[in-house]
């Protein structure tokens, strides 16, 4: 595809992580030639655990052209089961055999490697087209001039970067959002949610010896053990070599430590005491976890943001719309920022216009990032009760799912699903590009 502006365009992105790398493909990929991706690792450093892949996400991904990169990892779900904790009785089973009728795609899980490294191998096939610059932290940001400030860890000086046009990638932690709230005098306020997050990959070797364990490992099964205040979600991954294990429980080991790294590792009796009172076969899952692998993640959110853009600067994925994992979006949001500002840019025919044609990613993306937020806060709410009559009620209520009834767990609500997975942002962003600039360009 040829932009207008795909030859003049100088594009600066802020983060290599999902967000970042999915925005200079598809900026590419849409006919832009002088992008320029700034991280300040060393390297990309594939690591992570387990990553939903649903069918807004692979749709995306193959219209990217980097599907291929990551097929042989993903692994199609075929149900799930949501289990009490302390007996794993199940009490719904939702088949997800509809998924790829209904949408197009069926719901895949995957190492969160697998797709860093295929958007990544997408990028380098893209050189020269899209530039890496490793070791480069972003430090400040000059709105007027339209540059970032970037330190490299080689260098002692920071030098500034011109750019026409500025792509914050650069995570819950962004700078470019710090700087660009505190120019209006707003502060930036990341909120604790008082929920933090274990991150475990069990390898088929542990598992072997346990047969109940290496049948859900074998399985196409996404499984959910709940109870007060903590849930844990378990799936293969990696061709079934992988069982990836994720929780969610009370912030006790970072709420101490407010300003200390979100990330930190963990002492695994600590982990144990925390899921003591769960059924045997998720001890018997955790008791496998190597001592020195065990990993605590602080769950942070943002309050939504007034805007995302400020001039010829916009925000995108985890810089503006952070998210809590029960609904399984945020690489996906992420990604389908990316995608959508690239085919907005594309269409600008003056430099003019860059200005209106950010605030009409905004316009497109905006509401409904934030609303998927929502909703994954509530989900997690629903999960996570502690009163007793409301978990009976909602323990209920997944039993009555056979039934036709609302499922307390929104990832696997029917209703929710056709809202995130039956939409497509480039259809979208075609649909209603025109509309929204001429809206934008009167209110300027």
């Amino acid at each position: 595809m040829s932009a207008p502006l795909g030859l003049t365009l100088r594009i600066a992105i802020a983060g290599a992580g999902m967000g970042g790398l999915a925005t200079a493909l598809a900026l590419v990929q849409n006919g832009f030639t002088n992008v320029h991706l700034y991280e300040a690792a060393s390297n990309l450093g594939f690591v992570g655990a387990g990553i939903q892949i649903a069918p807004n996400l692979s749709r995306q991904l193959q219209r990217l052209g980097v599907w291929e990169h990551m097929a042989e990892d993903a692994v199609e779900l075929k149900e799930a089961s949501i289990r009490a904790c302390a007996t794993n009785e199940e009490l719904s089973n939702v088949k997800l055999t509809h998924v790829a009728e209904r949408y197009g795609q069926p719901h895949r899980v995957a190492h969160r490697s697998a797709l860093a490294n295929a958007l990544y191998q997408g990028c380098k096939a893209a050189a020269p087209h899209v530039t890496f610059h490793f070791r480069a932290a972003i430090v400040g940001i000059d709105f007027d001039k339209r540059r970032i400030q970037v330190r490299e860890r080689d260098e002692d000086e920071e030098r500034w970067i011109d750019a026409d046009v500025i792509l914050a990638a650069d995570g819950v932690k962004s700078v470019v959002r710090k700087c660009m709230l505190a120019l209006h005098g707003e502060q930036d306020d990341a909120q604790d949610t008082g929920q933090a997050a274990y991150r475990i990959m069990l390898r088929r070797d542990q598992m072997e010896h346990d047969p109940e364990l290496l049948t859900m490992l074998d399985s196409n099964s996404t499984f959910r053990w709940i109870g007060p205040q903590r849930h844990i979600i378990a799936y293969p991954i990696s061709n079934h070599a992988i069982f990836n294990i994720s929780t969610t429980h009370p912030d006790v080991n970072f709420a101490a430590e407010p300003t200390a790294s979100w990330t930190t590792r963990a002492d695994k009796r600590t982990m144990l005491g925390m899921y003591a009172d769960f059924c045997p076969a998720v001890m018997r899952m955790l008791e496998l976890v190597t001592a020195s692998e065990v990993c605590e993640w602080k769950l942070r959110v943002h309050r939504p943001l007034r805007t995302w853009v400020e001039g010829h600067v916009a925000l995108l994925g985890d810089a503006c719309h952070p998210t809590l994992p029960h609904l399984g979006q945020g690489a996906s949001q992420a990604i389908e920022d990316g995608v959508v500002l690239a085919i907005v840019l594309s269409k600008l025919t003056r430099m003019d216009d860059i200005h209106t044609g950010l605030l009409v990613y905004e316009r497109l993306r905006k509401a409904r990032a934030e609303y998927l937020v929502e909703e994954a806060a509530a989900s997690g709410r629903a999960l996570l009760l502690t009163d007793p009559a409301a978990q009976a009620a909602r323990d209920e209520a997944f039993r009555q799912v056979t039934h036709g009834g609302t499922n307390p767990d929104k990832w696997v609500d029917r209703a929710v699903q056709d809202f995130v997975y039956g939409f497509d942002c480039v259809d979208d962003a075609e649909k209603h590009y025109g509309e929204y600039f001429a809206a934008e360009r009167r209110q300027l």
